[in-house]
């Protein structure tokens, strides 16, 4: 599940680019999943420090172009579920920070594993008014290998539409969160989550700086 969370992770750190060019007129959803998708495909296919595992590289595209698309807040909010409510102004804003991190730590390394993958995109089927949609892709390996199904659900925001959920072989990443963050809150309340999520970071920051 991991390494397949990865992958879709490498079809979306180009997601800044669509701010160099922004204009007023929002981009339609799945135009800009499909844009950003290819872009980060020929980046990364062309990038020889990607390839090579350059961490500084790699953690510097990765908060450069990720971060920007992506509605932290709201995910959070999703995966951490009915206890949401029940936390601190300053609770909310340490497990926001922490699964944000996790999330980048996780997908930090999925840009070295894009080789040949091409992608497909299903038309968008929404209204005109439409502030929440899925877009419907697959990415295609090549080799014989299954397509994996890589959705998205997004947001329209005053300024632009950003990704909170994603949808890997049918399993949606805030629901797999979910799941997992209500049993470490029964056991250790919202802090004790918070700890085990800024553990599980420093953890992987400290991998990351033997590589």
């Amino acid at each position: 599940m991991k390494n397949l969370l990865r992958l879709f992770a490498a079809l979306l750190f180009s997601a800044t680019l669509l701010n160099a060019g922004a204009t007023t007129t929002l981009e339609a959803p799945d135009t800009l999943i499909k844009r950003v998708s290819l872009d980060v495909l020929n980046t990364a296919r062309n990038d020889k420090a990607i390839h090579s595992g350059d961490r500084a590289r790699i953690m510097a595209l990765v908060e450069a172009t990720f971060l920007p698309i992506i509605d932290f807040e709201r995910m959070t909010t999703l995966a951490v579920g009915r206890y949401w409510r029940q936390a601190t102004p300053e609770q909310r804003t340490q497990l926001t920070k922490q699964f944000r991190d996790l999330l980048i730590h996780t997908y930090a390394g999925a840009l070295t594993q894009v080789k040949d993958q091409k992608l497909q995109f299903r038309p968008l089927r929404a209204s005109p008014d439409a502030t929440n949609v899925v877009v419907y892709s697959r990415v295609l390996q090549g080799g014989g290998r299954e397509p994996i199904e890589l959705n998205y659900r997004l947001v329209k925001l005053p300024t632009q539409w950003k990704i909170y959920d994603i949808n890997v072989m049918g399993a949606w990443l805030v629901q797999t969160y979910k799941g997992s963050f209500a049993t470490e809150i029964g056991k250790s309340g919202i802090d004790g989550l918070i700890a085990t999520l800024a553990e599980k970071n420093s953890a992987l920051e400290k991998a990351d700086q033997k590589k």
